[in-house]
C-alpha cells in the first residue's frame, strides 16, 4: 500500500461520528470522522498584464446594451481570480454526500449568464431562468458524457437539466453568441468556486495527503500537492499563468 493509500486509509478508520454540513445551498455533506479539518487560500494571476476585453453586441441592444465585457478571466486589484474552480483531484474516502436544499440557478439578466458558473453533483439538476424581456436559448456546447441540450426560453420560463456524469460543461445562447455559462458536475463534494478576490475554502477534509486542482476557463488546469493535518487550517496560494 502507498504512504497516500496508507494516510487517506487511517483517516477513514477514525470513525466516531457523523457530521452535517451544507455546502453553498444544494448539497449536504456527510464526513465520517470527527478529525476534520480545513484547506483555504488563493489564487492568483502571474503572467503578464491582461486587458479587459470588451465584446461588441450585435443584437437586441434595448435590453443588451452597446458592449459586454467578456468575463473569461475576472480578476481583483491584486490578481485574484474569481471563477476558477478548486477541487481535490485524489478525495478521501470514508465520505457520504447528498443533495439538500434547492438545485442552483442560472439566469440570463441583461443578455448575461448569472451566474458564470456553478457545481452540481452527478445526477443533481440545474434550473436555468429568462429574467430578460427577450428570446434566449440555451444550448450546450463540446458536451461528451451527458446528454446534449438545445432548448428555446422565452422570457419568464425555467428550464431544469440534469447531469448524470462528471465534465465541465460549456453552455451558450446561439442568439447572443457573446454569453456562455459553465456547469461543473461533481463526483465527489470537495468542489468550491474562488470569490471575488480568489479565495476558496475547502471545509470537513479528513486528514491525508492530497492532490489539489484548480481549473479556469482559459488558463487551463494546474495541480499542487498538500497534506492536511487533524483540525489544522492548511494554507496554499494557487499560481496561474496564460497557457
Amino acid at each position: 500500500m502507498s504512504a497516500e493509500s496508507e494516510s487517506l486509509h487511517s483517516g477513514a478508520q477514525l470513525v466516531k461520528a457523523c457530521l452535517l454540513v451544507c455546502i453553498g445551498s444544494w448539497w449536504s455533506l456527510c464526513v465520517v470522522t470527527v478529525q476534520a479539518a480545513t484547506i483555504e487560500g488563493t489564487v492568483r494571476f502571474t503572467g503578464t498584464n491582461v486587458e479587459p476585453k470588451a465584446l461588441t453586441v450585435t443584437s437586441d441592444r434595448y435590453v443588451c446594451g452597446e458592449y459586454k465585457d467578456a468575463q473569461d478571466l475576472i480578476m481583483s486589484s491584486d490578481r485574484g481570480i474569481r471563477n476558477a474552480v478548486v477541487s481535490l483531484q485524489t478525495p478521501p474516502t470514508g465520505i457520504r454526500w447528498y443533495l439538500s436544499g434547492p438545485p442552483p440557478q442560472i439566469d440570463q439578466k441583461k443578455c448575461v449568464f448569472i451566474p458564470r458558473i456553478v457545481v452540481v453533483p452527478v445526477d443533481g439538476t440545474v434550473e436555468f431562468l429568462n429574467s430578460d424581456r427577450l428570446l434566449h436559448n440555451i444550448r450546450s456546447k463540446n458536451i461528451r458524457h451527458n446528454t446534449a441540450f438545445n432548448r428555446t426560453q422565452p422570457r419568464g420560463r425555467t428550464i431544469p437539466i440534469t447531469f448524470t456524469k462528471p465534465e465541465i460543461v460549456q453552455v451558450g445562447c446561439d442568439l447572443h453568441p457573446w454569453m456562455r455559462s459553465w456547469v461543473v458536475v461533481a463526483d465527489h463534494p470537495f468542489y468550491t468556486v474562488t470569490g471575488d478576490d480568489g479565495e476558496f475554502k475547502l471545509s470537513n477534509v479528513p486528514p491525508g495527503r492530497y492532490i489539489l486542482e484548480v481549473w479556469q476557463e482559459i488558463l487551463g488546469t494546474v495541480t499542487t500537492e498538500i497534506t492536511v493535518v487533524d483540525e489544522d487550517v492548511t494554507e496554499v496560494t494557487i499560481e496561474m499563468d496564460s497557457r
